[in-house]
């Protein structure tokens, strides 16, 4: 399948976005440890979160989370401390991302973890027992999914856990989130020092739950304002200042792109979400650490481009390890378009303005990673209809992404 989009003149528009899927996830496990029988309110329905919701509710004997890596890693350490046997397994592209790093700790605080197949890789056998805990290393500088995996089943362990990162600490705000989360469950969890977090054991508490919209969700409606008409104004539900996600920091990076946040609020007084405009202008040169938000990399790789703006972007290792080799696939795609990228080690990527000539056939493959199809579909806003191949991968986080432009006034047609 393709989508072939092209974008109204003006957009003037009301979004609801997607709920966030990282605080999903993370809120999903925690809630099962802590016994509740009540699932959070406003859940997102992407296809990471909907197979962890199936996972934890029928806890069949082979869990296959397909492309949801997010769900891999925190349904890892889950099952080593719940009981039972499982093996755990996902796509094709899931069996060669690894997890040794998380399933090395784990081990080592007695977890009985066994490779299916390939050492290092999943699929994984789990047979789920109570954990000592204790004290132990890990890496910060491969996922932090690892560390908030483990993170969450601390609680539960007999001694708590005093987690020493080692090396660089990435995604650091995601860690945080993690935190803020296990401590609204009443766990007790906190940084001792820089590198250093102590778990108490301390079970978590039931309660009542609702999940914010995703920062992450936004950055894409960013994009098409910053390259779009500078009437445009959208507005976008659920978004709060002070938020823990990650992503949040999308508004301050947006603002260095010359577009606007303005938080309101509902007739009684209440946040209600955000308005964003096209107020000033860009920078002549945009140079970022991505370290604690690699997610948004791509956005600001395609807008960038697209404003002619040169960038040099650091802190994106962990690119090579998503759903795609996503340096690899930005350089790849661009050179499409007519833009040359370079990488510096896989680390760093930077456009210093080189063109090329565009390829014949410019229709962006999307390498069944979602964020290629949400970063490169507001492409149109420059006049240009986009043509994205295979674009229902957008369901793995923003599944409403294609009815939310149409609401907007873009043509979004398949052929």
């Amino acid at each position: 399948m393709k989508y072939d989009i092209s974008a109204p003149s003006l957009i003037d528009t009301t979004i609801d976005l997607p709920s966030s899927k990282s605080m999903s996830n993370r809120a999903l496990i925690i809630n099962a440890l802590a016994g509740g029988d009540k699932v959070p309110e406003n859940l997102s329905d992407c296809d990471d979160t909907e197979v962890m919701i199936d996972a934890l509710h029928n806890m069949p004997p082979v869990i296959d989370i397909k492309a949801a890596g997010t769900s891999m890693r925190f349904m890892t350490a889950y099952l080593s401390v719940t009981p039972g046997e499982h093996v755990i397994t996902g796509t094709e592209r899931m069996k060669h991302r690894p997890i040794a790093v998380l399933v090395d700790t784990l081990r080592r605080l007695g977890a009985d973890i066994t490779y299916e197949g390939e050492q290092g890789f999943p699929p994984l056998r789990i047979k789920g027992s109570p954990l000592e805990g204790g004290e132990v290393q890990m890496a910060g500088n491969v996922s932090s999914q690892y560390i908030s995996a483990l993170l969450m089943i601390a609680p539960v362990m007999r001694r708590g856990l005093t987690l020493r990162l080692t090396g660089d600490i990435i995604s650091r705000p995601y860690i945080d989130m993690t935190l803020w989360q296990m401590g609204e469950y009443g766990a007790e969890a906190e940084w001792t020092d820089h590198n250093t977090i102590e778990v108490k054991p301390k079970p978590y508490s039931r309660r009542e739950y609702r999940i914010e919209n995703d920062w992450s969700a936004a950055s894409y409606w960013y994009e098409m304002v910053a390259l779009g008409n500078p009437d445009n104004c959208v507005t976008l539900t659920g978004l709060l200042d002070g938020s823990k996600q990650g992503d949040s920091s999308v508004r301050y990076i947006f603002s260095l792109l010359g577009v606007k946040t303005d938080f309101v609020e509902d007739p009684t007084g209440q946040p209600a979400g955000i308005v964003i405009r096209r107020k000033r202008r860009c920078v002549p040169r945009l140079e970022y650490d991505f370290l604690n938000s690699p997610d948004l990399a791509q956005t600001f790789v395609v807008c960038c481009v697209a404003l002619g703006v040169p960038f040099h972007f650091t802190g994106l290792q962990t690119l090579k390890i998503k759903e795609t080799d996503r340096i690899e696939a930005l350089k790849r795609e661009m050179r499409k378009l007519g833009y040359v990228l370079h990488d510096v080690d896989g680390r760093e990527l930077y456009w210093n303005g080189e063109r090329c000539d565009p390829a014949e056939d410019r229709s962006i493959d999307t390498y069944e990673d979602h964020r290629m199809a949400l970063a490169f579909a507001p492409l149109a806003m420059t006049g240009e209809t986009v043509t994205i191949n295979n674009p229902m991968v957008v369901t793995k986080s923003y599944p409403h992404y294609w009815d939310d432009l149409r609401k907007a006034g873009f043509n979004v047609t398949d052929r």
